[in-house]
């Protein structure tokens, strides 16, 4: 299981999950990455991008490659793909015959199957030469975080830098993701949970106090006097 950073620099924390997590977890992926039980190892990254960023579980996980400066999984799976399709384009390669000859009428019978060589075939084909596999996802994951309508695409707009912040200690690091992403220890969070009791309406002579007038048919939660946000 990995441990929380704990003191570690927050300018650093992908290390650890790079060499943990993701070491493991791409192992061959360009020969599974198209799988449909691909998406059983995805909860294991995101919950190390949890534990490197402090974000919780209800933490939309679009958000967690962000502030972790992480790729997400998937365009790291199809970045390897490419980069062994491109190596195996040299001659001297053990693929290489299998990249470079026609495909055979029975190459795909099975719909369900979905081989490496037809799937770098058609990430060689579609993308450029000169650009790294790497650089290539790196802009399609700027590309896709463009259109994110989450609350932290308005914070953080680039992909391509580590997200501001990651200087600060651990504690504070936490606080300020919670706070950017919106899920937190927050009263509003907590009553959407089911944490908070049940709503009950506002007396007279509260609507009459300028703390509790916030409009003419607010309600006020009756929340604990020993409990902090």
């Amino acid at each position: 299981m990995l441990a929380p950073v704990g003191a570690l620099e927050q300018q650093r924390c992908e290390q650890p999950i790079l060499a943990l997590v993701h070491s493991t977890a791409e192992y061959c992926a360009p020969v599974w990455c198209r799988s449909a039980h691909t998406c059983l190892i995805d909860p294991t990254i995101n919950g190390a991008l949890r534990i490197a960023t402090g974000c919780l579980c209800p933490t939309p996980v679009d958000n967690l490659p962000i502030l972790a400066g992480v790729q997400p999984a998937e365009l790291r799976r199809i970045g390897v793909t490419m980069s062994l399709g491109r190596r195996a384009m040299e001659p001297g390669h053990l693929l290489h015959s299998a990249l470079t000859r026609p495909p055979s009428a029975n190459a795909r019978r099975l719909e369900t199957r979905h081989p490496f060589v037809h799937a770098a075939q058609q990430l060689i084909s579609f993308s450029d030469n000169n650009i790294r596999a790497a650089q290539w996802a790196d802009h399609q994951w700027n590309a896709e975080w463009a259109d994110n309508p989450t609350k932290l695409r308005t914070l953080i707009t680039d992909t391509g830098t580590h997200a501001p912040g990651m200087t600060l200690p651990r504690r504070a690091w936490v606080r300020l993701n919670r706070l950017r992403t919106g899920v937190g220890g927050f009263r509003s969070c907590l009553y959407k949970w089911g944490v908070w009791p049940p709503l009950r309406p506002v007396s007279v002579a509260q609507k009459n106090k300028p703390s509790t007038m916030l409009s003419s048919n607010v309600q006020s939660i009756d929340l604990p006097t020993d409990c902090t946000a």
